[in-house]
């Protein structure tokens, strides 16, 4: 029996500390699965979950700042590394306390062929890009030496489509069921949900990748559908259809084994009830965990403060990262919209605090918007809440959805309170002032670096540099008639209000502006925290002689930040 009998999919490489670290795979069959690192191993079990086997091993005892090639064993056979492996040993490295943090983001990546049809239609895959430099492969990286390599890769959304599914995923659709019925050729169950993270995750040197890069991943809105919680409308319309019921369940069920279980360190996983059922269980059978999946996975979606999808990490002081939920966790009700509900604002605000030198705030939706667009969001709202006359709001609502305004410039009211946040934080107001508060996102299918300020009124003195920066797409470019539009945008300040706004909407304690950008490469960025500040630089894909071997090329560079 070779390897590719018994695992489906991974290794992914997923939460890894100075002494610790997991690795999720998915096997074909109920099986034990042993992950060995020099002398150290772990065992585990598989779970099941319709119909598909699961594992998370936690390692612990690593050497701190070590580099640890690991083996993965499925039911006694050496799945991991393969032997058509061309991208070398699969590395564990752990973090060395007091070595400045490196961290590659961004968001937005379809799964299709490498080719030059795929080329031609979506761009080069950045991140494959960047694996085949990692690995040496296209000759124009530092190879094995992975003391250069990123310590997290942060997704930031959209790392999967249900929506908007390949060639490949409308074959498997079209083998299953008939696509000229609802959910047509977007996602329906589990199944296509597990299909379409195969798809994603399988290509050998993004898998490499994976399996050698700890990763931390987030959902936006195209990982369950578009506009995803827009608006009470929009939840409502959906709730009348006769498949969007199943396909959030599946949407949430499969991001709790996918993509959510690894992001948690073992503390944090170790408090999951879920998680709490699987690690304990002791019969003979294979555990199956679908129904209570399928439960928590329609808790969340019908009452959001039943659990929590957002997560923070700690860096020693150098830097905190906090990875917000805003999607799932939205207020809609007209007459009260946040794009955080009172439990996760609660959550967001006890890590909001300084004694870091740097804090990182991960959310998919960027947070500070080019100004045209930020206001235009404001006025949306205003017009969609009735602000300006209930009349309006039918027009206000339909504008919303079209153009898809919902980031967090249309939910005003939590905007306002995470803002001022944001000046505690800087003003010294919640421990030591950090050298910056640093919002990465993506979403918008460009990438820019804005910069904020205290608006005057606010009367605050802030030492802290206010950074947004924006990473998107990874693959899956913006169309060209957009790319006017969104530079036009990017001019000028954003000001508490837009002029149409005034006295309907809160007043925003910011005002902002594009420091760097846009632009609108296929991009991967990698933020590294050095002595003289924060050091961005975004990297993107060139194919030259061959379509299957694309070099990697810097787009941007912004440094000493803070």
């Amino acid at each position: 029996m070779s390897g590719s009998d018994v695992l489906r999919l991974g290794p992914l490489l997923r939460y890894v500390d100075d002494t610790t670290a997991t690795v999720w795979v998915e096997t074909t069959e109920a099986a034990t699965v042993v992950v060995a690192a020099g002398d150290r191993a772990a065992t585990t079990r598989t779970f099941a979950a319709h119909g598909h086997h699961y594992a998370l091993a936690e390692l612990d005892g690593l050497e701190p700042g070590g580099h640890h090639p690991y083996t993965v064993d499925v039911g006694g056979v050496r799945v991991w590394p393969t032997r058509e492996q061309e991208y070398g040993e699969s590395v564990i490295a752990t973090l060395r306390p007091g070595k400045p943090l490196r961290m590659a983001f961004g968001s937005c990546r379809v799964s299709v062929s490498h080719d030059e049809e795929g080329h031609e239609a979506h761009g080069v895959d950045a991140l494959r890009a960047y694996a085949m430099r990692m690995a040496g492969i296209t000759g124009d990286g530092d190879g094995q030496d992975t003391g250069g390599w990123p310590d997290l890769v942060l997704f930031l959304g959209d790392q999967v489509y249900a929506d908007d599914t390949s060639v490949e995923m409308k074959r498997f659709i079209e083998e299953r069921r008939d696509p000229s019925e609802s959910p047509w050729y977007e996602l329906k169950d589990y199944e296509e949900y597990a299909h379409l993270y195969r798809l994603a995750w399988s290509d050998p040197a993004n898998r490499w990748l994976l399996s050698t890069l700890p990763s931390a991943m987030i959902f936006d809105d195209h990982d369950i559908r578009d506009d995803w919680n827009t608006s009470l409308s929009w939840r409502r319309e959906m709730e009348q259809t006769d498949w969007w019921h199943e396909r959030v369940v599946a949407g949430l069920a499969s991001y709790w084994v996918y993509q959510h279980l690894g992001n948690l360190s073992p503390a944090d996983r170790a408090e999951d009830p879920l998680w709490q059922r699987i690690s304990t269980y002791d019969g003979e059978a294979e555990l199956d965990i679908s129904a209570e999946l399928d439960e928590l996975a329609d808790a969340a979606d019908q009452r959001p403060d039943s659990y929590r999808w957002s997560f923070s990490r700690d860096y020693d002081t150098q830097a905190r990262l906090v990875v917000i939920d805003s999607r799932a966790a939205r207020v809609l009700e007209p007459e009260r919209r946040s794009i955080l509900d009172d439990e996760e604002m609660a959550w967001l605000d006890k890590r909001m605090r300084g004694d870091v030198d740097h804090l990182l705030v991960g959310t998919s939706l960027p947070f500070l918007l080019a100004p045209a667009i930020h206001h235009a969001e404001s006025f949306s709202e205003a017009l969609a809440t009735g602000r300006f006359g209930r009349w309006l709001r039918p027009a206000g609502e339909s504008l919303r959805q079209a153009a898809d305004l919902e980031h967090w410039a249309a939910f005003q009211e939590g905007f306002a309170r995470v803002a001022r946040m944001v000046l505690e934080v800087g003003s010294g107001q919640r421990g030591r002032a950090p050298r910056t508060v640093t919002f990465l996102s993506g979403d918008v299918h460009h990438s820019y670096v804005a910069e904020a300020e205290p608006d005057p009124l606010e009367n605050v003195e802030v030492t802290t540099r206010i950074i947004q920066a924006v990473c998107s797409p990874i693959r899956n470019p913006l169309p060209r008639f957009m790319r006017g539009v969104t530079a036009l945008a990017g001019k000028g300040r954003a000001r508490p209000t837009g002029a149409l706004t005034r006295g309907r909407m809160p007043r925003s304690p910011l005002r902002w502006r594009l420091t760097k950008g846009p632009w609108y490469d296929n991009n991967l960025a990698v933020l590294e925290v050095l002595p003289d500040g924060l050091r961005l630089e975004w990297w993107c894909g060139r194919v030259e002689d061959d379509d299957d071997r694309p070099a990697l090329r810097s787009v941007a560079v912004v440094e000493g930040i803070g």
